[in-house]
C-alpha cells in the first residue's frame, strides 16, 4: 500500500445510519487490509435532515446507536450471535485482537455513558473536560475501563502555503463557505471543537480557526497536535495536494517525525 505505518481514522461514522452487520464486516476488512491500523469513531449526528435522506427515524437515533455498538463488538468476536430473532456470524475475523479500535464520539452526556457502559474509549467533539470528568466516573459506575481521545483547547484548521496572502486571496471564499455552512448546523446542544462566527474571509483569518501558514510558522506553532486542512469544499484538487506536500516535505522533518 501507500503507507506502512499512518494510522487511517474514520472520524466519524454516523452509526444509526448504516446497517451494523454490513458495517461489522466492512471495518474487519478495513482493518486487516491496513494490518490492524484502523481507527474508527462512532458518532451519532446532529442533522436530522440525514436522518430523513436515509429514512431512519431520528427519535430512535439512540437506541440505534447502542444496537450497533452492541452488533459490532459480538460480530468481531468471529463467534455466532443472535441479531434481530436469528443466529448470525460475521466473516472475516478482523487483524486486531481483541477488535479494531472502535471509539464513541459525541458532546452529550449520554453519549459518554455509552461508551463507559460498553468500555470503549470516549472522543468528545470540543474540548471538555467536564464531559471527559462525567465518562471517568461512568466507568467506575460499570466496572470498565476506557481512555479519551480529548481534542486541544486550541485546535485551529491549518493549510501550508508558500504565499499565505494569495492563497487566502484565491481561496478564503471556500474556507469562508465551509465555515458558515458548519455554524448554521450548530445549536445549544452541539459542540464542535471547530466553530466560527465570521461572516467575511478578513474575519475567519483574524479569527485563527481557520489558519493558512507557511512551512516555517508550522513548525513554529509547536502544537503537541497539528488539524491539517489541505482542502474545502469547491478547492481545486491541486492545491490540497500541494498543501500536503508541503507539510511532507518541509514540516515533517522539522517535527522529527
Amino acid at each position: 500500500g501507500a503507507t506502512k505505518r499512518l494510522a487511517v481514522t474514520v472520524s466519524a461514522i454516523i452509526g444509526p445510519l448504516h446497517d451494523p452487520l454490513r458495517l461489522a464486516e466492512e471495518i474487519a476488512v478495513l482493518d486487516l487490509l491496513s494490518g490492524g491500523r484502523l481507527v474508527t469513531v462512532a458518532g451519532i449526528g446532529y442533522r436530522p435532515e440525514e436522518y430523513a435522506q436515509f429514512d431512519v427515524d431520528w427519535k430512535r437515533r439512540g437506541k440505534l446507536q447502542d444496537e450497533l455498538l452492541e452488533t459490532l463488538l459480538k460480530a468481531w468476536t468471529g463467534e455466532e450471535f443472535e441479531y434481530r430473532g436469528r443466529t448470525v456470524r460475521v466473516t472475516p475475523r478482523p487483524y486486531t485482537d481483541p477488535h479494531p479500535l472502535l471509539l464513541v464520539g459525541g458532546s452529550s452526556k449520554a453519549a459518554a455513558r455509552r461508551a463507559a457502559r460498553l468500555g470503549l474509549p470516549f472522543f468528545p467533539s470540543a474540548h471538555l473536560p467536564e464531559l471527559e470528568a462525567y465518562y471517568k466516573e461512568r466507568l467506575v459506575e460499570y466496572g470498565t475501563e476506557g481512555w479519551t481521545m480529548m481534542p486541544a483547547a486550541e485546535t485551529p484548521l491549518l493549510h501550508i502555503a508558500e504565499d499565505p496572502d494569495r492563497t487566502w486571496s484565491e481561496h478564503g471564499h471556500h474556507f469562508l463557505h465551509e465555515a458558515r455552512t458548519y455554524a448554521s448546523w450548530q445549536s445549544g446542544e452541539i459542540r464542535s471543537a471547530v466553530k466560527s462566527a465570521a461572516t467575511t474571509v478578513d474575519e475567519l483569518r483574524a479569527e485563527g480557526v481557520y489558519r493558512i501558514v507557511t512551512p516555517q510558522e508550522c513548525v513554529a506553532l509547536g502544537f503537541d497536535n497539528y488539524v491539517l486542512h489541505p482542502l474545502s469544499g469547491g478547492m481545486p484538487v491541486e492545491e490540497g495536494w500541494r498543501s500536503l506536500r508541503l507539510f511532507c516535505e518541509r514540516v515533517l522533518p522539522e517535527l522529527g517525525a
